[in-house]
């Protein structure tokens, strides 16, 4: 029912975490293929290699093929009717699959599983970030399960992404038909919800929560964000998006794409770190930025 795909690349123990919880999922209707993209110690890989469970696959590059390139390979390899892009250092409850499975019998036409989730630190304890107030404070309200489509969905989102991308599960038939957009590091994720919501298919967002976010400063979104390469392609996205918006006739959806606030908002909270690490150049380019320059 669910192809769990794991692209591979960081800490040991938070990889092993994060395979542990697939193997003790309550319901056995998921697969896990593993995308080690060549991280440079074995140890990962060979414990993986060793885990006897038939539905475990792993698979190793040869040379490091970077976020989008692994991501796309994800899509590429999975067969079942529902695909997860899980984080190598996030986690599952036990229920997670099951929980899937009953939203997407209970709506058919989704195109995208939002189920509910909860944030974690780098020692698994339960962590609230700046980032995570804002994406609840954009998050919509209302009784769970709750659909969004259409514009309303593409102005929600648009306007905070609130999503968290690994907790995700996206309907396979559609997602393998259209891909992960090229070049994007940091927001192929709200890309590929746009293009979900385009072709008609809904986003179900679920308050149970089955799914644990790891937020720490090693991720890829973090440093790329205190040294501002974070805003320079989610500016570029936002104003590409906004022109599409305007020619689909979602002129709410081009506004709020324009007006990119809540990314404007994260790069302000990232100045002091910037300023911390001795980056003034940085630092004033979040600034800027910012400030809508």
């Amino acid at each position: 029912m669910l192809d769990i795909m794991l692209p591979f690349y960081g800490r040991e123990d938070h990889f092993r975490a994060a395979v542990t919880s697939v193997l003790q999922q309550d319901s056995d209707q998921w697969r896990l293929v593993i995308i080690d993209d060549a991280y440079p110690d074995p140890a990962p890989g060979a414990w993986a290699r060793q885990i006897s469970d038939p539905r475990v696959e792993y698979r190793r590059h040869e040379v490091n093929q970077g976020i989008n390139r692994t991501f796309q390979e994800c899509l590429d390899l999975s067969t079942a009717t529902w695909v997860s892009v899980f984080g190598c250092d996030d986690l599952m409850q036990p229920n997670y699959v099951r929980r899937v499975a009953e939203l997407t019998a209970q709506f058919p036409d989704a195109g995208i599983i939002h189920p509910g989730t909860d944030v974690i630190d780098a020692d698994g304890a339960p962590a609230r970030t700046i980032v995570d107030t804002a994406k609840a404070f954009y998050r919509p309200r209302g009784p769970r399960p709750r659909v969004l489509g259409g514009e309303e969905l593409a102005v929600s989102i648009t306007r905070g992404n609130w999503m968290n991308f690994p907790a995700l599960a996206w309907h396979g038939p559609t997602v393998r038909g259209m891909g992960f957009r090229p070049g994007y590091q940091i927001v192929q994720d709200l890309a590929l919800a746009l293009d979900v919501c385009r072709v008609g298919r809904t986003l179900v967002l679920d308050d149970d929560v089955v799914f644990h976010y790891r937020r720490h400063r090693g991720s890829v979104s973090s440093w790329q964000a205190v040294d501002g390469t974070r805003f320079r392609e989610e500016r570029a996205f936002f104003l590409s998006e906004a022109e599409t918006f305007d020619d689909e006739g979602w002129h709410r959806a081009a506004r709020a794409a324009r007006r990119h606030l809540s990314s404007r908002i994260n790069a302000a909270t990232q100045l002091l770190p910037a300023l911390r690490a001795g980056d003034l150049h940085g630092a004033r380019g979040l600034l800027a930025y910012a400030a809508g320059r």
